[in-house]
């Protein structure tokens, strides 16, 4: 049937790490479709999309779709999987980046989900060193 290293889990992954690195590359595409295709949505959800030209919303909507794939691609496909590791640095960079931006806000209770992102996304990262 499949050899360990035909399967999604690879020689640096478990299935603890399985399970962090799916719920990491849901959240941002969850995210990511949020801010691209119900950007109507968005607004009623968070309150910095009303505030924020429209276009730069769907721009970082499309870096967090383009980042959870490359976040699952070479990981899933086992090709480069120095690409997941940089794909898991560039989304703690953006989760981080958002607490600074939510903490310019004063908009304390979005930083939940940053530091709990920043986290999935350091695990990733470290499994993948």
């Amino acid at each position: 049937m499949f050899r360990r290293s035909d399967t999604f889990a690879s020689a640096s992954s478990s299935s603890p790490y399985s399970i962090v690195h799916i719920v990491l590359a849901a959240g941002f595409v969850y995210s990511g479709w949020m801010k691209t295709v119900r950007i109507e949505s968005s607004k009623k959800t968070w309150a910095w999309v009303n505030d924020v030209p429209k276009r730069l919303v769907v721009l970082i909507g499309i870096a967090e779709l383009l980042r959870a794939l490359g976040l699952v691609l070479p990981w899933a496909l086992n090709i480069a999987p120095l690409l997941t590791l940089i794909a898991a640095i560039a989304l703690a960079a953006v989760a981080l980046l958002g607490m600074l931006f939510h903490i310019g806000r004063k908009e304390y209770r979005e930083l939940g989900v940053n530091i709990f992102f920043v986290v999935l996304a350091l695990i990733v990262a470290i499994g993948r060193l």
